[in-house]
C-alpha cells in the first residue's frame, strides 16, 4: 500500500530527519538513501524497517544536520610550514637580499592548509536516528493503516457479491438433472427408435451419469469455505495480505471447475461474473499487507 512518514530526533547537537515513502509491491523491500557518514548503520535499518514492513517497496531518506556546528574543519601542518619559512630564509641568505614569506604564499602550497569533513560516529547517531525511523514508520503505517480500511470495505462489498452469485450458481446446479431428463426424453421421443418401456431405463442411466458428472455439491461447499476464512482473515489482527493472496486463487480454482462441470449456460455466465469480480479483489490484494 502507499503511504509516507516524516520524523525527526536529535541530541547531542546532531539532528536527524527520516522520511519513509512506501509502493505497492508484492514482496517487502527497503531502499535506503543516507549519508555516506551513515552508511554503516545501512543494513541495521533495513532489519529494523522490515521488522514493522511486510509487503510493498518502502524509500528511506535520511538527513542529518549539525545546527551551528561547522559541517567541515581545517587542519593546519606546522611542520611543513616550518619548513616553507626556513627555505625561503635560505634562499634570501643565498640571494643577499631579503624576502618575506605571505599568507598566500601558504595558501598556496599544498598541504599547509588541510580541510576535512566533521563526520559524525554511526555508533554514536543510531539512537536519535532510531527515534526518528520509528517516528516516520509510524506515520507511514498510520496512513496504510486508513488504505487497509478502505480496502477491507471494498473487499467486503464484493465478497458479498461473489457469495450472491455462488447462490445463484447452486439454485441452478440444483435443477440441472430435471432440466437434462426432460430434454432427454424429448429427443429420445422425437426419433422414437427403441420399444416401449426401453425409453424410461435409458433415461433414467443418463440422467444419474449426467447427475455424478456435473455436481459441484464440493466446490460449492469448498467456496463457502473459503468465503468465510476470506472473512476471518479481514476481521483479524495480523497482516494477511499473502492468505488472502493465496484464497482468491483456490476461489479462482473452484469458479473453474464449476464451469467446467455445470455445462450449462446460466451457469457459465455466472461463472464469468464471478470471475470478474474475483479478479477486482486479486488486484486490490496486492496492495494488502
Amino acid at each position: 500500500m502507499t503511504g509516507f512518514g516524516r520524523g525527526q530526533a536529535s541530541a547531542d547537537g546532531l539532528q536527524v530527519c527520516v522520511e519513509a515513502f512506501s509502493v505497492n509491491r508484492k514482496q517487502a523491500e527497503v531502499v535506503v538513501q543516507c549519508p555516506r557518514e551513515l552508511a554503516a548503520l545501512e543494513e541495521r535499518i533495513r532489519r529494523h524497517a522490515l521488522a514493522k514492513i511486510e509487503r510493498g517497496r518502502v524509500q528511506l531518506t535520511i538527513t542529518i544536520d549539525r545546527g551551528d556546528t561547522p559541517d567541515s574543519v581545517f587542519q593546519i601542518d606546522t611542520t611543513l610550514a616550518r619548513a616553507l619559512a626556513d627555505a625561503v630564509d635560505t634562499l634570501a641568505s643565498s640571494l643577499g637580499k631579503p624576502l618575506a614569506l605571505t599568507a598566500t604564499d601558504l595558501l598556496r602550497q599544498p598541504g599547509v592548509f588541510c580541510q576535512t569533513a566533521r563526520e559524525c560516529d554511526p555508533e554514536s547517531a543510531w539512537a536519535t536516528l532510531a527515534t526518528a525511523l520509528d517516528a516516520a514508520l509510524d506515520g507511514l503505517i498510520a496512513m496504510r493503516t486508513r488504505e487497509g480500511g478502505d480496502l477491507r470495505d471494498d473487499f467486503i462489498n464484493r465478497l458479498e457479491a461473489l457469495e450472491t452469485i455462488t447462490s445463484k450458481i447452486a439454485g441452478l446446479a440444483d435443477g440441472r438433472p430435471e432440466r437434462y431428463r426432460e430434454s432427454l426424453a424429448r429427443r429420445l421421443a422425437e426419433i422414437r427408435t427403441t420399444a416401449d418401456g426401453a425409453d424410461d431405463d435409458r433415461i433414467a442411466r443418463e440422467v444419474a451419469l449426467f447427475a455424478d458428472r456435473c455436481c459441484i455439491d464440493e466446490e460449492i461447499t469448498r467456496l463457502a469455505s473459503h468465503f468465510a476464512k476470506f472473512r476471518d482473515y479481514l476481521s483479524g489482527p495480523a497482516a494477511c495480505g499473502r492468505a488472502l493472496d493465496f484464497l482468491c486463487q483456490e476461489i479462482f480454482r473452484e469458479f473453474n471447475t464449476i464451469g467446467s462441470k455445470a455445462a450449462d449456460a446460466a451457469v457459465a455466465h455466472l461463472v464469468v461474473e464471478g470471475k470478474t469480480e474475483l479478479e477486482k479483489i486479486r488486484e486490490q490484494v496486492q496492495n494488502a499487507e
